[in-house]
């Protein structure tokens, strides 16, 4: 019981900082996220969304009463898999800002707090809040599992929190259709000097900034609720096979402080046909 209140206490935390920080993160890094968001179809799952600020990237039409939604001949369902219930008010705000009709899955999430939800209207497209991780694929909830296989898996800033990548990595995987593709932007470890996948260098010390990335880690996934900064989440996805076409690049932005221990990799990963 005590255990259980001091993690809800740890994730109300978490989600009240990332009110902040989430807008400073999105600032930086959507130049990027808008250059594959687009791309995503079909039957999709997002890993760890947060607050989903990222939908508006997402394929939309203007509807005949001049209002600005995702487009449902483009999305057909939305699967957001977040483990942190203190996001679900934003979360469930931004997806209906961009038109979906969301409801919630309530065997993962039997709570009485859930928060009321806006009618549906015609050709509104499904989006389901589920609570979990892929941690582990015994349990992925049954809601998952049940809309799988997908077209488009996505994770944005998620790879870092996960337990295990490789093991999120191969989860993913198993949820993906064959052919369908994987989409991430993730901050990564420093890349090495000469990592071929370095579009935009700015002159970053890559060697000076990567150790000091694994020097704060420790503490740093304390403060920011698992998140590793020293994670190779690109090259992970690369080399762990299974894939079809790998597809990514690196940037190491040099706006401030922040940035110079949060370079991006930034892609897709397609799944092999067998």
């Amino acid at each position: 019981m005590i255990k259980n209140t001091l993690w809800s206490v740890y994730d109300w935390m978490f989600s009240t900082m990332w009110i902040i920080e989430s807008t400073r993160n999105d600032d930086k890094v959507d130049i990027y996220r808008k250059m594959i968001w687009p791309e995503i179809s079909g039957n999709v799952l997002e890993l760890g969304p947060g607050f989903a600020a990222s939908l508006k990237f997402l394929a939309h039409e203007t509807t005949n009463d001049g209002s600005f939604h995702v487009d449902p001949n483009v999305i057909k369902s939305y699967t957001a898999l977040e483990p942190n219930p203190f996001m679900y008010g934003r979360l469930q705000g931004n997806a209906e800002a961009n038109g979906f009709n969301v409801s919630y899955d309530r065997l993962s999430y039997p709570s009485d707090k859930v928060h009321n939800t806006v009618s549906p209207k015609p050709n509104m497209v499904p989006f389901k809040i589920v609570r979990g991780t892929l941690d582990d694929a015994a349990d992925i909830p049954k809601a998952v599992l049940a809309q799988a296989p997908y077209d488009s898996i996505l994770t944005s800033f998620s790879l870092c929190t996960v337990r295990d990548p490789e093991t999120a990595l191969r989860n993913i995987q198993s949820l993906l259709k064959p052919g369908g593709t994987f989409y991430f932007i993730e901050h990564v470890r420093q890349p090495d000097p000469k990592d071929m996948t370095v579009v935009e260098d700015n002159g970053v010390d890559a060697v000076f900034w990567g150790k000091v990335q694994d020097w704060i880690t420790p503490i740093w996934k304390i403060i920011g609720h698992g998140c590793h900064v020293n994670r190779r989440s690109g090259l992970t996805v690369a080399k762990i096979g299974g894939w079809k076409v790998v597809d990514y690049k690196s940037v190491r932005p040099a706006i401030d402080l922040q940035s110079r221990i949060m370079p991006l990799s930034f892609g897709k990963a397609v799944k092999a046909d067998n």
